[in-house]
């Protein structure tokens, strides 16, 4: 279906269809997932453009683009093979004379619907899709659990479909497929965490929920590459909440985190910099030895996000122990510091000043 597509429905980032077109100050649209990850990182240029932006550019909503794509992808699938009715897809769904491959492909069409449509997705939560979906979830087959989570995932993508899928039971279930999975469906499992932790209530739920934060630490020890990331993502979108900071830090997360940083895994540091906001993070961290060395390390050849999150870290860390402000010039990172003020990133900027201040606080240095 995507090849039918005008390419004006793309975002010039991703190259993916657009699910909600946003409009940036140089006047360019983008997909609003893919331009918030590009300003993240640190960038205060247009990526068509090049021309500078504010530093909290406006993200305006192209309203008129969206319902084009959604009118377009309701339209488009009927020409090029019919498809059953929604109700009749959920239905095989939870009848329990439905085979594997009935479901299997029930499965495969909603996805396929639900990839880009918003209003479908709303649609079929409406119609009550959600318990048949979570039921195929539970599924000891390992090819009706995947596509079952990837359906899962899209649906979990609306902000209207987060509270309702908690609701429905949707956590119990990932948490099992966390433990249980293929490592494929474990990566899955965490990005659906990552996204139902979009919206702040769900924060809450995710982390009182027993085993969770531990499931996700537990991936991070016996994951592999894929799964470790999608794992410290859904971990950085949870702890946003100060109670599951320490939930974290009790499931053992603070050690693991700076191997898995030392190992090459930069999204550690995100997770690392909400952690040490709390005591109790700062006290776990000061407990592993080369901790300071890893996040001077992060400080050298990291990504500019990676950058902002090391510097603020290690700004925390040195503010409260003198011990560490010693090791980190032994390190070298004075002579970093002296580099990053020239940053354009204003962010780094900011946290290198707060940093050398720090030191210069402790007597690190002169």
């Amino acid at each position: 279906m995507e090849t039918q597509l005008p390419d004006d429905f793309r975002c010039p980032i991703s190259l993916e269809i657009m699910s909600d077109p946003v409009i940036l100050p140089s006047g360019h649209t983008f997909d609003r997932v893919s331009i918030q990850r590009w300003l993240d990182s640190g960038h205060r240029t247009c990526p068509i453009t090049k021309l500078p932006l504010p530093e909290h550019p406006c993200l305006i909503p192209n309203h008129a683009l969206r319902s084009l794509i959604s009118n377009y992808t309701l339209v488009s699938p009927s020409k090029l093979q019919p498809c059953p009715q929604p109700q009749i897809l959920i239905s095989s769904l939870t009848s329990q004379s439905s085979h594997v491959g009935t479901k299997l492909n029930s499965l495969t069409h909603l996805v396929r619907l639900t990839k880009h449509d918003s209003g479908f997705r709303r649609k079929l939560t409406e119609l009550g899709a959600a318990p048949g979906v979570l039921k195929c979830v539970g599924s000891d087959d390992p090819s009706l659990q995947e596509k079952a989570l990837s359906l899962l995932l899209n649906l979990s993508l609306d902000d209207d479909n987060k509270v309702g899928l908690v609701a429905e039971g949707a956590i119990y279930r990932v948490i099992k497929v966390l433990r249980f999975g293929s490592p494929d469906c474990r990566a899955i499992a965490a990005t659906i965490i990552t996204s139902l932790a979009v919206v702040e209530v769900n924060k809450a739920t995710i982390g009182a929920y027993p085993d969770a934060i531990q499931a996700l630490v537990w991936l991070l020890i016996s994951g592999k590459g894929r799964e470790k990331k999608e794992a410290a993502t859904a971990l950085y979108a949870i702890c946003s909440f100060a109670d599951n900071r320490r939930r974290a830090i009790d499931c053992g997360a603070v050690p693991i985190l700076i191997s898995l940083l030392d190992s090459g895994l930069e999204r550690a540091i995100e997770v690392l910099g909400l952690l040490v906001k709390c005591k109790e993070g700062r006290e776990e961290m000061m407990k592993v030895n080369g901790c300071v060395k890893v996040l001077v390390s992060v400080l050298r050849n990291g990504s500019s996000r990676g950058v902002q999150y090391g510097l603020f870290t290690l700004n925390c860390l040195c503010s409260c122990c003198e011990r560490l402000c010693f090791e980190a010039i032994n390190e070298g990172v004075v002579e970093i510091c002296m580099g990053l003020m020239e940053e354009e990133n204003e962010k780094i900027r900011r946290y290198t000043s707060s940093l050398v201040q720090t030191l210069r606080e402790n007597h690190a240095f002169g």
